[in-house]
């Protein structure tokens, strides 16, 4: 096993967002590294109880990331690592309640970093988000240095700020943090819903055998990053000291087509009903999206291993066997785009 694998034995690690994709797999894996105690923090907004891994070294508390007494039940457990994936996700989320996604990821973050400065965390995680943070008009690969302010949600303005607060404390209290940008995530442990990413989406659409909609003309391309290569990405950034105030995108670095992504869904689930094009948010202004992962290469030596269409049938296979627990949690509100609607009766 390598160092940095080795690292997370016997060590207290707080994940808020835990029940999230990509916090049960992070929650996962360091309980199967050994870590001495896996706490996690998560209001159960976007995923359920039963997405956390029960196992003897992870600790569930219920709360929100702005609740002081959530945070003071965390923080008594003297977390040594803080791995800050808890997020009020999404653009549209956003679009739909700008306050609450200023609350949540604005206040919320800064609360975290205040808790972890005050107990003398060793090091501070932040999940930021490579498709917020670089704007529309970026040039092709995205790299760490280039950053805009000329965004299109809130959401993308509090990954943000988020990053901003991080400057702060680093800057300011000498705090050690590292701030991963993620591409597009999506594998097993991510619930399907209104808010929740395309492919859950369509997966869960197709397996029921719904058309496909797509918001565009299907050319648009996006760095879809399996969950497995993402937590990877983590633990390394989490253990490397080069790594400590830098920012860091974690992705594929890999371009796909939504269009060839809801092909392969439907022939992979044998959907019949094909797709349809519907019409594009007002917010979503980026034809594509590809990232450069070279810095995270040199620096932590992540390489990104999953093959697209494997990671895929991976994804299939987990909704399948938790099936039941997908429909009870799966959400797609009132607040769903009528055309989308139609599409998915």
């Amino acid at each position: 096993m390598e160092k940095y694998l080795k690292h997370w034995k016997d060590k207290k690690v707080l994940v808020t967002g835990g029940a999230g994709a990509i916090g049960c797999n992070l929650t996962k894996s360091l309980s199967e590294l050994e870590a001495k105690l896996v706490i996690v923090l998560d209001d159960l907004s976007a995923s359920g109880e039963w997405n956390i891994p029960s196992r003897p070294n992870v600790l569930f508390v219920r709360g929100d990331v702005t609740d002081d007494i959530a945070l003071k039940r965390v923080f008594s457990e003297e977390p040594e690592y803080v791995f800050h994936l808890a997020a009020f996700f999404a653009n549209q989320n956003s679009v739909d309640y700008p306050e609450k996604d200023l609350l949540v990821n604005g206040l919320g973050t800064l609360k975290l970093l205040e808790y972890s400065h005050l107990a003398g965390v060793k090091k501070f995680i932040y999940a930021s988000s490579g498709c917020s943070i670089y704007g529309s008009q970026a040039p092709l690969p995205l790299k760490e240095e280039f950053m805009s302010m000329d965004l299109s949600t809130p959401y993308q303005i509090t990954k943000m700020l988020g990053e901003l607060y991080c400057n702060f404390f680093m800057n300011h209290y000498g705090m050690n943090i590292i701030k991963t940008r993620f591409f597009n995530s999506y594998g097993p442990g991510e619930v399907p819903g209104q808010y929740r990413n395309v492919i859950p989406n369509f997966i869960y659409w197709a397996m029921r055998g719904k058309t496909l909609p797509i918001t565009g003309t299907g050319e648009e391309t996006r760095d879809f990053t399996y969950v497995g290569d993402l937590v990877d990405g983590i633990l390394r950034a989490g253990y490397f000291e080069e790594a400590v105030g830098e920012a860091i995108n974690l992705a594929s670095g890999r371009e796909i087509k939504i269009i060839d992504l809801a092909n392969l869904v439907n022939k992979l689930t044998g959907n019949k009903s094909g797709i349809k094009f519907v019409e594009r948010r007002k917010w979503d202004t980026k034809p594509r999206l590809l990232a450069s992962v070279e810095k995270a290469k040199k620096i932590i030596g992540y390489e990104p291993k999953m093959d697209f269409e494997e990671g895929i049938k991976n994804t299939i296979e987990w909704f399948e066997e938790n099936w039941d627990s997908i429909e009870k949690s799966a959400d797609f509100g009132p607040g769903i785009s009528s055309a989308v609607r139609e599409v998915c009766k």
